[in-house]
């Protein structure tokens, strides 16, 4: 009998309080690389009604006004009426900034002296910046090789998003969160229960100024302008059983961060996969590359998606472990829940002979230290919001996958041996 079951995932839009402090943490982290690849990074940040405190340990040698900073970022994310409590021009911006404890720099200081290679030694001496656990993950349920659930919650929020910024539904402020409900019959998806939207709105939509009608509007026009295009090259489609929920409880004028104070790192879920996989417990937002809750967790999925994209599982989970000032993991694990086409046992052996999971040989890897200039200043702060993985609006090295074929023909060599002893 098949197992039947539902599975849901959330998503908020860069208005969201926490999501401002992610942005913000992440534009102060792509301003002080592109100035000097070498800085070190830890950049926190609180939002609350009028407030943004910008905290955490800074070691640089760029020259920044992050007050300057602060205000371009809440301006660019929508937050320019100061009727929304919140407003980048009138917002108070506090600074309270360390430099790093040279004890946790030690055994890290020289990974961001250049991009050139260095040598196996170098990267040897070059440790974690701290202990931690990390995860990486993917599966066949959608091209990007994501679950389903995130990557519709993710599309509903940028959509969302998409027709405020445009104009085409300009009653429309900041603050949403989504969440997508998928059925799944024997772990594959096959329809949509439950979409969900909450969004920040004015009181009045034009004449319109009864509550019940303005959520009648809302719900209306969400429906058509945002939830139908989000499936519209989606083969399992919302049908006459979906429910959507719009603004359950009966309004949302009040939003942002004078609805709710906001903290650097609080979405830790909506930035990987949705609850689907498991995660280490790490944020990314405002941490530089040293850092391998961050790093390492891009590691992990790089590995996950090429042994996925190289067909030798359906569903893939990489999970790597740290000592701070050591620079090989401390341990290594590759788990396909049963779908692996070859060993578990052989994919980690893949894993540890073709990907380079040292924090130096990471960051070298990708360039994680020089791409915020080289895109002209910003890279971390496009994926502070919308999830840092699965994206394809973005050209993102972690999401590479030029592994495949070289694992799928490493497999195969792997099975003719296994059979030749055999014989």
């Amino acid at each position: 009998m098949a197992r039947r079951y539902l599975f849901t995932s959330e998503s908020v839009t860069e208005g969201h309080p926490d999501k401002i402090c992610d942005q913000i943490s992440d534009t102060i982290l792509d301003t002080l690389l592109s100035l000097d690849p070498s800085s070190r990074v830890a950049a926190e940040v609180v939002v609350n009604t009028g407030l943004v405190l910008v905290t955490g340990e800074i070691t640089s040698s760029a020259q920044v006004n992050f007050v300057n900073l602060v205000r371009k970022k809440i301006a660019e994310i929508g937050y320019t009426d100061s009727e929304n409590g919140f407003s980048a021009n009138s917002c108070s911006v506090l600074l309270a900034i360390d430099e790093q404890s040279a004890d946790i720099a030690q055994g890290v200081n020289k990974a961001h002296e250049t991009r050139e290679q260095k040598s196996e030694e170098e990267l040897d001496a070059i440790g974690a910046g701290d202990q931690g656990l990390m995860f990486g993950f993917a599966c066949n349920e959608t091209p990007e090789l994501m679950p389903l659930p995130i990557s519709l919650a993710h599309r509903v929020s940028r959509k969302l998003a998409a027709v405020r910024k445009t104009g085409q539904l300009s009653y429309l402020r900041p603050d949403g969160k989504t969440q997508v409900t998928v059925i799944y019959e024997d772990g594959k998806p096959v329809g949509i229960d439950t979409i969900l939207v909450s969004t920040q709105h004015t009181e009045a939509i034009g004449s319109i100024t009864d509550t019940a009608a303005v959520q009648s509007k809302i719900r209306e026009d969400l429906w058509t302008a945002v939830a139908l295009p989000v499936f519209e090259d989606i083969a399992i489609k919302p049908d006459s059983q979906t429910r959507f929920l719009v603004n359950p409880t009966g309004k949302f004028v009040i939003g942002g961060p004078q609805g709710d104070s906001g903290l650097t790192g609080r979405k830790i879920i909506v930035d990987t996969y949705g609850g689907y996989s498991r995660h280490g417990g790490g944020a990314f937002s405002g941490k530089d590359p040293t850092k391998v809750d961050r790093s390492a967790a891009y590691a992990c999925r790089y590995a996950a998606k090429n042994i996925v994209a190289a067909g030798l599982a359906d569903k893939c989970e990489v999970q790597l472990s740290y000592a701070i000032g050591v620079a090989r993991p401390v341990s290594i694990m590759v788990d396909t829940f049963g779908t692996g086409k070859i060993d578990d046992d052989r994919l980690l052996d893949l894993v540890k002979k073709h990907f380079e999971l040292r924090p130096a040989g990471i960051i070298q890897t990708f360039g994680l230290t020089t791409l915020p200039a080289e895109r002209g200043g910003r890279f971390y702060q496009d994926v502070a919001a919308y999830g840092h993985f699965g994206r394809t609006d973005l050209d993102l090295p972690w999401e590479q996958t030029d592994k495949a074929d070289l694992l799928k023909q490493a497999a195969s060599h792997m099975l003719s041996g296994a059979r030749h002893l055999a014989l």
